[in-house]
């Protein structure tokens, strides 16, 4: 099996000081940046500009999860900005194919995400085509929410499409990821680990990112 990918979230980091809080993480693989618009989510988060400093301050890849009502009209700024991973939600998406296509054509990986109530039957058409899956395992808008234990059978299912397929994308769970379930993800499919509250909320971020990297590994 793959190594684990861990990737805290910035959402929950102490923007205050930006740069400590990456220093904090810089053992991390990726840092994964939620953008909201405040009308696809009841949040308003960051911007393009936020995503040039970190790359300013951070060797690490950024994944931008663009939780907005036009990603088509936006995934641009973030690729400009210097994002490597653009995810989009199926359920704002207006012309899904397209978008994934023209994210990969402007060099970077695209992912597409799926909110809570969204089956992943939604994509059978779509899924040959993605470098990711993201599921989310809260329901999207502010951090520190309690893990959805329903996205266990999720992830069973989505495996299965997987293996019709035969399709290979990165799997990446977001949302209440912890120590105590990265084993449980990991045992069905998950690579990639989105963890804000956990990493930022601890007192060694950075024992706490081997931490989740640790138990996420012990699956093979």
């Amino acid at each position: 099996m793959p190594s684990p990918l861990i990737a805290p979230s910035l959402l929950s980091a102490d923007l205050t000081n930006l740069a400590a809080s990456l220093d904090a993480v810089r053992g991390a693989d990726y840092l994964h940046f939620d953008v909201m618009d405040g009308r696809f989510v009841p949040n308003l988060t960051f911007g393009p500009a936020l995503v040039q400093a970190v790359k300013r301050c951070s060797d690490l890849p950024v994944d931008a999860h663009l939780m907005v009502d036009d990603p088509d009209g936006t995934v641009d700024w973030y690729i400009d900005a210097g994002a490597d991973i653009v995810s989009v939600h199926v359920e704002a998406a207006r012309h899904l194919d397209r978008l994934v296509h023209h994210i990969q054509d402007r060099g970077c990986k695209a992912g597409v995400v799926l909110n809570p109530a969204t089956p992943v039957e939604v994509l059978e058409d779509i899924v040959d085509a993605v470098d990711l899956v993201v599921l989310m395992s809260v329901n999207p808008g502010f951090g520190g929410q309690k893990f959805i234990e329903n996205t266990y059978a999720k992830l069973d299912r989505l495996a299965r499409m997987l293996d019709a397929h035969d399709a290979r994308p990165i799997v990446e769970v977001d949302g209440g990821v912890t120590r105590c379930n990265a084993r449980e993800l990991a045992a069905r499919g998950v690579r990639m680990y989105v963890a804000g509250s956990a990493v930022f909320g601890a007192a060694d971020p950075a024992a706490e990112v081997e931490a989740i990297r640790a138990a996420a590994g012990q699956v093979r």
